[in-house]
Order: C-alpha cells, then sequence, then structure tokens
C-alpha cells in the first residue's frame, strides 16, 4: 500500500473514531443517561444496584405525568430517583394508605407488593395533608410532589430537605432497567 493511501485510510479512521466519539458525548449529555439505584427508596419497582435508562428529552416537549419514575437533583452533589405524586396545583393528602389528589381517591397498584406484607392496621404511607407538612395546600406552578415507593424507608418530598421538587431539576424519565438482565424492561407507571 502506497503512503498516500495509508494516510487516506488513517484519516478515514481518525474521523469515523470522532465522530462516534462526538454522537456518544452527544447522546450521553442530552438524550439519554445511565443510573444505578443506590439504596431501598423505590422498591419493589427497583432494587439497589439496578442499572437504568433516563431518557432526558422527554421533559423538554412534554410535561411529567403522575406517577412517572425520575431522576432529580436532590443536593448540588446526588440525584434520586422517586415517583411524581403531585403535579402543579394538586392537593395531596394520604388517610389510611389512601391517596387522594383533589381530594379523589387514587389507585397505586405499584404498591400492592408492599401493602400485601403489611400488619393488619400498619400503614405503608403515614397519613398527612400538604398543608400539615409544607404549610400550602398546592403543589406551587413549576414545582412536583415525589416520593419513593418503599415509603417507609423513602427520603422524598415529605421530609423538608426535599420538599417540592422544582421541575427545572428533573434530570428526565426513567425508561428502562437494563441490569440485572432478570428484571430486563421497561418501567412503567
Amino acid at each position: 500500500m502506497n503512503r498516500k493511501k495509508k494516510k487516506s485510510e488513517f484519516l478515514s479512521w481518525f474521523w469515523a473514531v470522532g465522530f462516534a466519539v462526538l454522537a456518544v458525548i452527544i447522546v450521553r449529555s442530552f438524550i439519554l443517561g445511565n443510573y444505578i439505584v443506590d439504596g431501598p427508596s423505590m422498591m419493589p419497582t427497583l432494587h439497589n444496584g439496578d442499572r437504568l435508562i433516563v431518557n432526558k428529552i422527554n421533559y423538554r416537549f412534554s410535561q411529567p405525568q403522575r406517577f412517572d419514575v425520575v431522576i432529580f437533583h436532590a443536593t448540588p452533589t446526588a440525584d434520586y430517583v422517586k415517583r411524581v405524586i403531585g403535579l402543579p396545583g394538586d392537593t395531596i393528602m394520604y388517610k389510611n394508605d389512601q391517596l387522594y389528589v383533589n381530594g379523589k381517591p387514587v389507585n397505586e397498584p405499584f404498591l400492592a407488593p408492599l401493602k400485601k406484607e403489611m400488619h393488619k392496621g400498619e400503614l405503608l404511607t403515614w397519613n398527612f395533608t400538604l398543608k400539615g407538612l409544607t404549610g400550602v395546600t398546592k403543589v406551587p406552578k413549576g414545582k412536583l410532589w415525589v416520593m419513593g415507593d418503599n415509603r417507609q424507608d423513602s427520603v422524598d418530598s415529605r421530609f423538608p430537605q426535599i420538599g417540592f421538587v422544582s421541575e427545572n431539576k428533573v434530570v428526565g424519565k426513567v425508561d428502562l432497567r437494563y441490569w440485572p438482565l432478570n428484571s430486563f424492561g421497561m418501567i412503567h407507571r
């Protein structure tokens, strides 16, 4: 092979690899993210060590929906995974393990496995109202009320250090669990 052809082949490979690296950086920065669950707060939906793909672009074109599982910036150095329970303008109340949104009971089927394990009279989610926890009656505009599925072991909006989560702190929606392989699949509401 002559020198000119080798140089041309090298440049071709250089540009191909450079383009691939640039594409990966763009996808990871703006479109998809990879996260590892740390802790039991989202059990039974997600488990410690689960590896997730997060759709970072979804909420640029739409708003979070009730029961979406999201990643958000909880502190300057930590991202949390929780479930959206309250949307802007909602009133939220729990009474006798029943969620009420805007005064109407709302079913939470993702909690059924944990509720089956509860002893008679024991509550998975303690009774509260937004006003009782935050002093306001409705989720403010531009904010979300988030909770972990494992209500007895989750630091979430019920705690002052988290409180209402600004929509602009939401990294994205959890779309897929890819590890462990036996749990591979889409994360549904």
